[in-house]
């Protein structure tokens, strides 16, 4: 069963003779609890749509469905809650929050929707991603590949659909990046989470299920691995 659905999309930035054209008319479908990999070369298109299909930015033209739910068809109000609740993101550099110890930022997108944390989840996040005893810890008492399980769990709090990772273990040792890619790996056999990552490493784009490169802002190669 497909869990999304990329239809057409383009994204075109500034106008006349400065337009760049960062997507052109891409289109795939991507099963439910598949490990993707997007590759392709700095500037290829690879990060902005993982942006459009998070709902970070908003597409020239083409559709996001996401669950058969039209992502761009929401709100700029109603995207901030899609975002929160049905998307995970992981990013290169983390983006915590500074003054925010580890279950605070773990927890944030819940504080945000004004529920109630689920403390098994929790519980069960700060285990899987050893951070056990870490609770505490502001993100600056923490090492980068720690600060990153932190990222990772908070993008894993609220169950989302699908977890989207930019380039997760680029800013990251060889140790490191081994451990942040077997926990997302886990994450995808053990919570059945649907995992696209943006990589230019090709260790990380050969453990995944499929391969998509991108290059000029079109896909180029979608390759099923296993």
């Amino acid at each position: 069963m497909d869990i999304l659905t990329v239809s057409h999309l383009s994204k075109i930035y500034g106008k006349g003779d400065t337009a760049t054209r960062a997507l052109d008319d891409v289109s795939f479908t991507v099963a439910e609890g598949e490990f993707v990999a997007i590759v392709g070369s700095s500037g290829s298109g690879k990060s902005t749509l993982l942006h459009l299909m998070g709902g970070v930015d908003r597409p020239t033209s083409g559709k996001v469905l996401l669950n058969g739910q039209d992502v761009y068809a929401r709100s700029d109000e109603a995207l901030a809650v899609f975002r929160r609740r049905e998307v995970g993101l992981v990013y290169q550099f983390y983006n915590l929050v500074p003054v925010l110890n580890v279950v605070e930022n773990m927890t944030l997108p819940v504080a945000l929707d004004g529920r109630a944390i689920n403390q098994d989840r929790l519980g069960g996040l700060l285990d899987k991603l050893g951070l056990r005893g870490k609770e505490s810890h502001l993100p600056s008492q923490l090492s980068g590949g720690q600060q990153q399980r932190v990222a990772i769990g908070r993008a894993l709090m609220n169950a989302p659909a699908v977890v989207l990772a930019d380039e997760p273990t680029g800013n990251l040792d060889t140790h490191n990046s081994r451990d942040i890619m077997k926990l997302l790996q886990e994450s995808n056999r053990d919570f059945g989470q649907t995992l696209i990552v943006i990589t230019h490493d090709e260790a990380i784009a050969r453990a995944a299920d499929r391969i998509i490169a991108i290059e000029d802002g079109r896909i180029v190669r979608d390759e099923r691995i296993r």
